[in-house]
């Protein structure tokens, strides 16, 4: 993954796993696995686990400890309210920039200045 990637995907992450969470309930592999299975296959788990730490600390979460089959008990971590408003206003703020960027893009079929 290059640079531009990796920064612009640093920016988006958190939006991503509370995306992923508001489908179902999930432990931190389980997010890791979704992640990859959605294309963002250079996604370490410890970037995972971070970002977790962070969602958990500003209560958009709820986590539940479940027991596990090996080893320690699982934190599976559920999207809360809080967490949903937190993806509305991604969501929102996703769509507003996407729109504009696109416009900016002298590729985009959208625009204007394209020449034939």
């Amino acid at each position: 993954m290059g640079k531009q990637m990796t920064e612009m995907l640093k920016g988006t992450l958190e939006g991503i796993v509370l995306a992923l969470l508001a489908e179902q309930p999930a432990y931190g592999y389980e997010i890791t696995t979704r992640i990859r299975d959605h294309g963002f296959t250079d996604i370490a788990e410890g970037t995972i686990y971070a970002l977790l730490v962070r969602i958990e600390q500003k209560n958009l979460v709820d986590v539940e400890k479940v027991p596990s089959e090996k080893g320690p008990p699982r934190k599976v971590y559920t999207l809360n309210a809080q967490g949903r408003q937190e993806l509305e206003e991604f969501w929102k703020t996703w769509d507003f920039l996407a729109q504009h960027i696109a416009q900016l893009n002298p590729d985009n079929d959208n625009s204007t200045n394209k020449e034939n």
